[in-house]
């Protein structure tokens, strides 16, 4: 997700800057007129990569905004005001950013303004998804149940993420050490090796000459090659932020075997979990579809799925629409199908996350356990070809000897 900066009109005639979280420009625009707004201008805010990797000033943490939510949840419900309750908040919280936007938001809500549009003003902290959850709640009047719909979605959302990263930590581990055993070999074993065979002049089998010639240079240009690794990755980078190197990248990540039917799922799992969420906080159908295609990784992935939002705005039911993207199992587009049918849409939509959750879990074991054996294979071989190689003189000389 990326911040822009905004300069739109309202239907009132007014001319409004803000700053607005979003995937990309096309989805952001979508969005806006989607809500009734005309769109002069939508600019990504300069030095934005600084603020993705984290150099610029860090925005605050799921399990902060987790935290906060159950907070105002339990004061709201016991029947503070918004400002008490937020007082009361403020009390306890003491490090990090969060004071400060909370300070901000409460002297917004004793101003007048609504919580809502209170947390506007601070995109980088309160998602998109969020704020008009809380719009849709003080809309309908049933601001605590929002706010405990949407703790239900960080909750689930994290649980799932920390799943998906400690099935992956073990292979990383597995990788990094095999990486640094093999930099030994190359930076420190094969130059003693090297040496010994340069002194006693002897004639080296041609694999040999190849491998010693191959970490000499190496060594010798280790630092324009880290440089050159630097620049490339960097110039990738920029190359990747802009529309076209981005859809690039994203087609090419589905592309990758087993790795790239992995990622479809968990786009899967986000945006079902997040329209599940996001309608029942009474958001119409159509904007809660492009709500939750926003908060897709994949660019390819977000056009497959408006297409799909363009056929349910012709009046084509959601189930057939999200056929013909051909990104759910027919599992998982009958559950829909009988969701539309029945009335329970958005449980239903929980449901289907809920399989595809179970689906990743399944095809990251198998993942995990087939890669663990298949680097120990390739290292070993790596590994064992880089010591065979350099002893391949002696092995030449005890034949000679022989």
């Amino acid at each position: 997700m990326s911040l822009f900066k905004c300069k739109i009109g309202a239907a009132d005639g007014k001319i409004l800057e803000k700053e607005l979280e979003a995937a990309n420009v096309s989805v952001l625009k979508q969005s806006l007129e989607e809500q009734g707004f005309f769109v002069f201008e939508l600019k990504k805010k300069p030095m934005q990569f600084l603020q993705d990797v984290g150099i610029s000033r860090r925005k605050v943490d799921n399990k902060a905004l987790l935290t906060f939510n159950q907070e105002l949840l339990v004061l709201i419900k016991a029947g503070l005001p918004i400002i008490q309750a937020l007082d009361t908040i403020l009390e306890r919280v003491e490090k990090g950013r969060l004071p400060e936007i909370l300070n901000d938001v409460r002297e917004d809500v004793k101003g007048g303004a609504a919580l809502s549009t209170a947390f506007q003003k601070h995109p980088k902290v309160f998602p998109h998804l969020y704020i008009a959850s809380v719009q849709a709640g003080e809309r309908t009047g049933d601001l605590p149940q929002t706010i405990s719909r949407y703790i239900a979605f960080l909750k689930k959302s994290e649980g799932f993420k920390k799943k998906v990263i400690s099935a992956l930590i073990y292979p990383g581990i597995i990788l990094t050490v095999a990486f640094l055993a093999v930099t030994m070999l190359l930076v420190y074993v094969v130059p003693t090796f090297s040496q010994v065979y340069a002194d006693s002049k002897s004639s080296l089998p041609l694999p040999t000459q190849m491998l010693i010639g191959f970490t000499s240079v190496l060594k010798r240009y280790f630092l324009v090659a880290v440089g050159l690794i630097i620049i490339s990755a960097f110039l990738l980078r920029k190359w990747s932020e802009t529309e076209a190197g981005r859809f690039r990248v994203d087609s090419l990540k589905i592309r990758i075997p087993f790795v790239g039917p992995l990622l479809i799922k968990y786009a899967m799992t986000t945006f079902m979990r997040t329209l599940a969420t996001v309608m029942g906080s009474g958001i119409p159908i159509v904007e809660s579809l492009r709500m939750s295609v926003g908060t897709l990784n994949n660019m390819l992935l977000e056009r497959k799925l408006l297409a799909a939002v363009v056929r349910v705005e012709e009046g084509v039911q959601l189930s057939s629409a999200l056929e013909g993207t051909r990104m759910m199992p027919p599992l998982a587009l009958r559950m829909l199908g009988v969701g539309e049918t029945t009335g329970s849409l958005e449980e239903m939509l929980g449901d289907i996350s809920e399989y595809f959750e179970e689906e990743i879990e399944r095809h990251l074991n198998v993942l995990t356990t087939s890669i663990e054996p298949a680097i120990m294979v390739i290292m070993g071989i790596i590994i064992g070809g880089i010591i065979i190689t350099m002893y391949l003189p002696i092995f030449k000389i005890a034949g000679t000897v022989g």
